[in-house]
């Protein structure tokens, strides 16, 4: 089977762009730790996101709010210190980027010194453009997330697909135009209309990453945790799983106690 990394050069915010115009589908997956990044940068993945999600993944946190920017950046340096060939990109946790220009400037100025990513992810539309401009205009490439913003949970009241009705869907295209005029090199759109996510990848010169957005779009990203089978709790529409690591992972434990408990392991060769 092909792993897609013939190439072994670095992947850059232009050679994302690259990607789009020349028609190759972009492949991005979440990491938070050395060992997982390292297994995915080798298998060729274009781009890793440090996601927020590890709220959920990692520490078990029913929203991504909770995490703090000291715990992103603790993922993040995880994950750049196994990568030599993804473009790393960190998640802004929740109340980083605000409203605050001046002080999400510095809050994107220490992640990007104390992690060595390649850049940010950012949600939120025109609401921050105040604060994204500032972050690109410091130079600090910034990937924007719209649609689905799990950071405003709290504000929706509900995890259902965005963009239906006319009026947010417009929105949702004057944001992104937005930000493709501020700067941004990418754009994730989450959980929207796969006709919306289409036009909207139409519209703007810039790859629109996709999480429940179709296949219209320039690239796709899931959580490393659903994809590989080890949360067996979350089964949205878009999520195609590609191994089953929990049961794996279970049947290996069992075995192991099995052979501890009737002393089986370790045996002679394995002891000193």
């Amino acid at each position: 089977m092909s792993t897609y990394s013939e190439d072994k050069r670095k992947v850059t915010t232009h050679r994302l762009w690259e990607m789009k115009e020349r028609g190759e589908k972009i492949t991005m997956l979440t990491a938070y730790d050395y060992s997982m990044a390292k297994i995915i940068d080798q298998a060729g993945i274009d781009a890793i996101l440090v996601g927020d999600s590890a709220s959920n993944t990692m520490v078990g946190n029913a929203t991504t709010l909770p995490m703090t920017i000291d715990q992103m950046i603790y993922h993040a340096k995880s994950v750049v210190n196994a990568t030599t060939r993804a473009l790393v990109m960190v998640d802004m946790p929740f109340g980083t980027c605000s409203g605050n220009p001046i002080k999400s400037l510095e809050s994107a100025i220490r992640i990007m010194q104390e992690t060595g990513a390649d850049a940010l992810k950012i949600e939120g539309g025109k609401e921050i453009k105040e604060d994204v401009k500032k972050i690109i205009d410091a130079g600090i490439p910034v990937m924007s997330h719209l649609g689905l913003m799990p950071q405003s949970i709290n504000k929706y009241g509900t995890y259902t697909v965005r963009a239906k009705e006319e009026k947010e869907a417009q929105k949702l295209i004057d944001d992104c135009l937005l930000m493709e005029e501020l700067g941004c090199f990418a754009i994730t759109l989450e959980k929207i209309p796969a006709t919306l996510a289409t036009e909207i990848t139409q519209k703007v010169k810039i790859p629109i990453i996709g999480i429940g957005a179709g296949g219209g779009v320039d690239g796709q990203v899931l959580v490393i945790h659903d994809m590989m089978g080890i949360n067996k709790d979350f089964s949205p529409k878009f999520l195609r799983r590609y191994a089953d690591l929990f049961s794996i992972m279970t049947e290996a434990t069992q075995h192991y106690i099995k052979d501890v408990k009737e002393k089986n392991f370790p045996n002679s060769s394995e002891s000193y």
